[in-house]
């Protein structure tokens, strides 16, 4: 069985599901049919970047049925009623938790809802109606840290689950700066820093294997990329992805600038023919 390959969805909020004219809606149905009928995964991790645990230590969900938590305030109604339908697996949780014992990371697993990091990203790559998603879902939390080679190290401990056909993806943004999106909403041109950090990050990424874990951790020294990120929180799970995959090259496969946001999605590793 050939490494089944790790994927970083930029989710964009809570309103993606339902803004089926934007550009990023046909991006994230096209990679969502490339997991299910060409990668064909028999379970998908996912990070998100909604779900950070503690400084120092791993939650993960064991639970096999799942709720959504609306972790976001100010939206219409209905988008308090979404749902996603999953399952998740008590067995796929407990195998985590080995891998991270195994990688020296404190873990523990629990019950939690899925988040809009989650849901809202998921509900247009794996529309329950046109592409559901088959198989058993496990979200596992970020650090609640900034500290790139931990996330980096909580890839790498959880690799080994591709030669298994687990997809691993996380889910984010590669630019995310909701308080200068007030000003910068509706204008014609992105932010400086939304077009400057983000080609970064794509020279970054798509570094050659052995020196990329080095060239992820110095652009979070450049000078933008504290605008980028005010918290980075939303751009610790490209590292868990570029952890997890190991020796496979990264590409970014589609990418937009936005006001103070960018949208890039990457995979790493080959699609099988």
């Amino acid at each position: 069985m050939p490494k089944a390959p790790v994927y970083f969805f930029s989710h964009g909020g809570p309103d993606v599901q339902y803004n089926t004219k934007h550009p990023v809606y046909p991006v994230l149905q096209a990679i969502g049919k490339e997991i299910t009928q060409k990668v064909k995964p028999k379970a998908v991790v996912v990070f998100s970047a909604h779900w950070q645990a503690e400084p120092n230590k791993i939650h993960l969900n064991n639970a096999e049925d799942t709720d959504l938590i609306y972790d976001f305030y100010g939206f219409p109604p209905e988008f308090y009623k979404a749902t996603f339908p999953s399952k998740g697996s008590p067995e796929l949780a407990s195998r985590i938790l080995n891998l991270l014992s195994t990688a020296g990371i404190r873990a523990r697993g629990l019950k939690r809802g899925l988040d809009h990091g989650v849901f809202s990203g998921f509900n247009v790559a794996f529309s329950p109606e046109s592409n559901p998603l088959n198989c058993p879902l496990v979200q596992v939390s970020l650090f609640n840290s900034e500290d790139p080679h931990a996330h980096f190290r909580l890839g790498e401990a959880v690799a080994p689950l591709r030669d298994e056909g687990i997809v691993i993806i996380g889910t984010g943004m590669t630019v995310h700066n909701l308080r200068d999106m007030r000003f910068a909403w509706g204008k014609p041109e992105p932010l400086p820093y939304a077009v400057s950090f983000d080609n970064a990050l794509k020279e970054a990424v798509e570094a050659d294997p052995a020196v990329r874990k080095e060239r992820m951790a110095e652009i979070l020294k450049r000078p933008d990329a504290r605008q980028a990120h005010p918290w980075m929180d939303h751009l610790m799970p490209v590292y868990v992805a570029a952890g997890a995959a190991g020796e496979d090259k990264g590409v970014q496969t589609w990418t937009l600038h936005e006001a103070s946001f960018a949208w890039a999605q990457y995979r790493f590793g080959e699609v099988p023919s």
